[in-house]
């Protein structure tokens, strides 16, 4: 079997669990994928900052980037050293996320804004990048996002919907709009957004769901017209077709055909492939990693 090797950024949870002190083992790790044969090589961690549950990786492979998921929230920017083999990942710039308790972010695809998600008071960082992928003159002076934008709201689950929560970012098709799903409140959040500068205005509502459907994810189907929601709290959308190692798989991508799944109390990576004909995906490697939470191929 050809051996077709790829590099993947871990972004790791607090293993203690959400609210514990932050630095007690998490950081970003690279781990080697051989794609051919759907099993992990070697594991590294790369960088040790606290709570860098989700991570994202400029074009250039130059830039990393990683939210602390922290109630005092930050961004990261790290330089990737060069090498076919790169080592340690060095912090280029810390600055603040505009909210509490980042948890997702997303690169514009010009590469020229980073949007992120804060959870806890459910707003919308907006932090314009430089040709580089480094932060611009305005938000290092800022020491944060050129822009913050929220909104008020609740949901009827008192322990999880007591106010706005901004779990996700997406762009609409044609890249006009800013879409958030907010677990908190119920709906997703239309933004317009100035395709020159990355920035937003509001733009109400874009869908309301049913009460207590806490949405985390969506994606937009590709005829621009359908976008699929995960509801966290009511189990909208689920898939039981497929037995995963491990326990709370938070965060997944596919790599040349390999589902790699983030387990993230479970403390392991698990690498599936497709099985023959109907068969269900079947498990072709798992790794150990502390409190996985997040799955990105290097650039």
């Amino acid at each position: 079997m050809t051996s077709a090797r790829t590099s993947l950024w871990i972004g790791t949870y607090p293993a203690a669990g959400a609210g514990s002190p932050a630095g007690l083992g998490e950081g970003i790790w690279r781990v080697e994928l051989d794609t051919a044969s759907g099993t992990f090589g070697a594991a590294e961690l790369v960088a040790v900052t606290p709570s860098p549950s989700f991570v994202a990786a400029h074009p250039s492979g130059r830039v990393l980037y990683a939210v602390g998921e922290l109630t005092a929230g930050t961004v990261t920017a790290f330089a990737v050293p060069e090498g076919s083999v790169p080592g340690q990942l060095v912090a280029l710039d810390v600055v603040a996320s505009g909210g509490a308790d980042p948890c997702h972010l997303l690169l514009a695809p010009d590469a020229r804004t980073l949007y992120v998600a804060n959870y806890s008071s459910g707003t919308l960082g907006v932090l314009p990048l430089d040709a580089d992928g480094l932060f611009t003159a305005e938000v290092r002076a800022a020491r944060g996002p050129v822009q913050v934008l929220g909104h008020a709201g609740s949901g009827p689950d008192a322990s999880r919907q007591e106010g706005p929560h901004a779990h996700f970012v997406a762009i609409a098709p044609g890249g006009q709009f800013v879409v958030v799903a907010d677990l908190g409140t119920d709906d997703l959040r239309r933004y317009a957004r100035d395709t020159a500068t990355g920035l937003l205005s509001a733009a109400g509502i874009a869908a309301t769901l049913p009460p207590g459907t806490g949405p985390r994810h969506l994606v937009f189907a590709a005829d621009g017209r359908t976008a699929y929601v995960v509801g966290e709290l009511d189990v909208s959308v689920a898939d039981g077709a497929t037995s995963v190692p491990g326990a709370w798989p938070r965060h997944f991508a596919v790599v040349d055909g390999v589902v790699v799944v983030a387990a993230q109390v479970g403390g392991v990576l698990v690498a599936l492939r497709s099985g023959e004909g109907l068969a269900p995906r079947v498990v072709t490697s798992v790794l150990p990693l502390p409190a996985p939470a997040c799955v990105v191929p290097t650039a």
